[in-house]
């Protein structure tokens, strides 16, 4: 089987999208007038509820991909589940060889969460803040399994954004 013959095979399998996000850590800590770090955000449609006792999640992170390094060192992070009218936000921080995420999310309304100081996208359908439990290398990718600490829905009612035979698409 060839790598071509597995993407075909695998892009019939229809994905919710997600924004991961999380912040880097600042400079020095222990220094209020050292420079905060940066926030980072990932778009991900390898996203899975793993366990509800406790509450757990998956995500798939491409080896040696900026989040990948990131989560390595930071152990909480947050999940924006996007709804269908925010595609756009799903491309921007999907491109390759994109600019820096500070000038990605400069234009977003989006809220600090208050366990991981990371972005949580206004407008999304649910938002959750994670602390990573285990780590499992697969491949050339890294499965983060994080337990929820906060969940919650301020989107209230949308449809979602989904992903299918590599097309951003709406359901119905």
């Amino acid at each position: 089987m060839s790598n071509d013959e597995f993407r075909a095979a695998m892009s019939r399998l229809a994905a919710g999208v997600v924004l991961v996000t999380a912040r880097e850590p600042g400079l020095d800590p222990d220094d209020p007038d050292a420079p905060a770090g940066e926030d980072v955000g990932m778009t991900a449609t390898s996203f899975l509820s793993v366990s509800l006792d406790p509450p757990l999640v998956l995500v798939s992170l491409r080896e040696g991909s900026r989040m990948d390094d990131l989560l390595a060192e930071q152990p909480v992070w947050a999940v924006s589940v996007l709804a269908e009218s925010q595609r756009h936000i799903a491309g921007r921080f999907a491109m390759k060889g994109r600019i820096s995420d500070r000038l990605l999310f400069e234009d977003i309304p989006y809220a600090r969460g208050e366990r991981s100081g990371a972005p949580l996208v206004g407008g999304a359908l649910a938002a959750l803040e994670c602390r990573t439990e285990q780590t499992v290398r697969a491949g050339d990718h890294t499965l983060v399994i994080g337990r929820v600490l906060t969940a919650s829905v301020p989107g209230g009612d949308g449809a979602p954004l989904a992903y299918f035979r590599g097309r951003y698409r709406q359901l119905g």
